[in-house]
């Protein structure tokens, strides 16, 4: 027996009968021969974390723009930290937890430079509009692989594109990304906004600490035990009602005092300035800016739709650099 078949046969055994199995899956958009070692959604993984566009996020901004200092977030050691939450929950909970892994591996890589700053950006002038979910599945489906895609199974793929919004996953195991993606980001960008000396701990809502923790150790532990015990054998994924209103309130006060206005966001009007110009600049004159892999996409895709697609994938750095040489004149370092 195959090594592969044998882990598809431990699946069955020791999961949830709630979990997405391997062997069950629907599949991929090309067929293809089965890997001899690993199930599908382990290959799938396998494939995120090889790619280019994985290795793009650790230059790519989560919160904090230009952070002075090397331990702030960056959208790389946000995804590895969203990761490790899902998993820890669908451990809990007896599902998937490569197909988890998977889908919170790839729930980003279609970030722009500067983050939701960019995001917002290329929304506004893309004729296309822009949402980095559905980038992140155009990533996935088209960009990587010289335009050949990963070609990951339908499971992934809905995960990816379902992870947020009011969007919902057809996997309990997406389900848990989009939750695991919230307790990430707010729990690790309020130790970033308190080494940023935005916050203190002391300002957070007394309420939401005295029921979810004290430290983001504890509200993240908090969290996932607070899903686990609440949907062990269920069909569903959420938090008791008393977490999820302290969660959403603790979000919200994020949003009050970091994510809008904050020190935090004070090269925000840069960041959009320079995703502004770079996208124009390359408009302007694609067969001039785009490299040669990306100006045959020309001949098939809408410029716009080639244009967003490039600056979409540039890092933080790339994108300066781009338009203090391409546009100010000025030799980036």
């Amino acid at each position: 027996m195959l090594l592969r078949e044998e882990l598809e046969e431990l699946e069955e055994k020791i999961l949830s009968p709630y979990a997405t199995l391997s062997k069950k899956s629907a599949g991929r958009l090309k067929e293809e021969v089965e890997c001899t070692e690993r199930t599908k959604f382990q290959r799938d993984r396998d494939r995120i974390i090889y790619s280019k566009a994985f290795r793009r996020l650790k230059h790519k901004t989560q919160v904090f723009i230009s952070p002075e200092g090397d331990h702030y977030r960056t959208r790389l050691t946000h995804t590895l930290e969203v990761a490790q939450i899902a998993r820890s929950i669908a451990r809990g909970l007896r599902l998937n937890e490569d197909l988890t892994e998977a889908i919170s591996l790839g729930h980003d890589l279609g970030h722009t430079p500067f983050g939701h700053t960019g995001e917002s950006v290329l929304n506004e002038i893309c004729k296309h509009g822009f949402l980095h979910n559905e980038q992140s599945l155009r990533v996935v489906d088209y960009l990587e692989n010289n335009n050949r895609g990963l070609n990951l199974t339908v499971e992934v793929r809905n995960g990816i594109l379902n992870h947020s919004g009011n969007n919902i996953a057809s996997t309990l195991e997406g389900c848990i990304v989009k939750f695991a993606d919230r307790i990430a980001y707010i729990n690790h960008d309020i130790e970033d906004a308190i080494e940023g000396h935005i916050l203190t701990e002391d300002d957070l809502p007394k309420d939401c600490v005295k029921v979810l923790g004290n430290t983001s150790s504890k509200r993240i532990n908090n969290m996932i035990i607070n899903i686990t015990k609440n949907c062990r054998d269920k069909n569903y994924i959420r938090m008791t009602d008393e977490y999820w209103a302290m969660t959403n309130k603790l979000r919200d006060f994020m949003f009050e005092n970091v994510y809008i206005g904050s020190v935090a966001k004070k090269e925000e009007k840069k960041a959009c300035n320079i995703v502004k110009g770079v996208y124009n600049c390359i408009l302007d004159d694609p067969e001039k800016f785009l490299p040669d892999e990306w100006k045959a996409m020309l001949k098939e895709q809408d410029v716009d739709r080639v244009v967003c697609d490039y600056v979409a994938g540039m890092t933080d750095r790339y994108a300066e650099n781009f338009f203090l040489d391409q546009i100010c004149g000025i030799s980036g370092i």
